[in-house]
């Protein structure tokens, strides 16, 4: 049992990580080609300015998901600089749980906005709803928030 669950997050992670890479090199490419047709054949594509905004939306969720998957994300560590042992801990478990109700908050609001846009039926570019787009934002939070949550439980890697 517990190789299928280490099997199946290692997918997983191999998902995420292959989706921040496809979207951050879609994304290089795009806009070096966007530059090239403008600045040698005056055209482009019109929908590239848009898209390549989602695509910095998507790459920003996405890492922020690997971020936290390797709890190397953003943090403020004052106190832990001055705290050791069971205070450490204590802080630790008071700062995740935090983080994770800031994420689950963030899910429900953004959940919010994604039905909004799902039910103006509003177009990002090319035909793709703006809905579309902007799923990746209460899924990712909600793929954070649970990180943080697992992270109270010690690691048996």
């Amino acid at each position: 049992m517990r190789t299928l669950l280490k099997k199946t997050l290692t997918l997983i992670h191999a998902l995420e990580d292959g989706a921040l890479l496809l979207a951050l090199v879609s994304m290089l490419v795009l806009a070096l080609l966007q530059i090239v047709l403008r600045n040698l054949f005056d055209s482009g594509f019109l929908w590239a300015e848009s898209f390549l905004r989602i695509l910095v939306l998507w790459v920003a969720m996405l890492g922020a998901m690997v971020a936290t998957r390797e709890r190397n994300h953003i943090s403020i560590d004052v106190l832990s600089r001055f705290l050791s042992g069971s205070y450490l801990v204590g802080l630790r478990i008071v700062s995740n749980l935090f983080a994770a109700a800031v994420c689950f908050v963030t899910v429900f609001f953004a959940l919010e906005l994604v039905q909004y846009e799902w039910e103006d039926e509003t177009e990002a570019f090319a035909g793709v709803p703006v809905w579309v787009c902007q799923a990746i934002i209460p899924f990712a939070f909600g793929v954070m928030g649970s990180r943080f949550l697992l992270s109270l439980w010690p690691r048996s890697d």
